[in-house]
């Protein structure tokens, strides 16, 4: 066995399993932060959080994969009961209102305006990468996702990681 490896793979495509441990690592290291603990935990009502699409910087088409890491941030978000989560598809009938196309990168000006528009103090935003390697008869992909907290008013990051996941097949 590759220590290396989070496990054995049928494919080195980004699956659910894949999603769920990306999501919930990055979900474990924000509630440990400062930031959390310190800002969300103390505010006097749960702040409102709104999720930017997540970037696909991967070379794979991965369109339902993307909405599941949506799905599940914004599920994971909800369920720590420390703050409010705007509605995704509320969030993106006021952004095609003043002209923003879901999945275009991240634009400050555009997020402040939206942010407000929707009563929301932060934004989630970032992007899921892939890194694929071929050596002799194993293939291998590093995913990583990485995720940053924005406070709209300033443009602050609040909080950033990165969480990784390495899968591999023979081929």
């Amino acid at each position: 066995a590759n220590p290396d490896l989070d496990r054995p793979a049928m494919s080195v495509l980004l699956d659910r399993d894949d999603i769920t441990f990306l999501v919930d690592g990055y979900l474990s290291r924000l509630e440990s932060s400062n930031f959390w603990q310190q800002g969300v935990k103390t505010a006097g009502k749960p702040p409102i959080l709104a999720i930017w699409p997540i970037r696909n910087a991967t070379s794979q088409h991965l369109d339902d994969q993307m909405l599941w890491l949506l799905s599940s941030i914004e599920t994971a978000l909800v369920n720590t009961n420390s703050v409010r989560v705007v509605d995704r598809s509320r969030q993106e009938e006021l952004a095609r209102e003043i002209g923003i196309q879901q999945g275009e990168i991240f634009d400050p000006s555009s997020a402040q305006k939206l942010g407000h528009m929707l009563g929301a103090q932060y934004f989630f935003t970032g992007k899921i990468t892939g890194n694929d390697e071929k050596l002799n008869k194993m293939r291998r992909v590093q995913y990583s996702l990485f995720l940053q907290v924005l406070e709209i008013e300033n443009g602050l990051i609040r909080f950033q990681d990165q969480v990784d996941r390495t899968k591999a097949i023979e081929r």
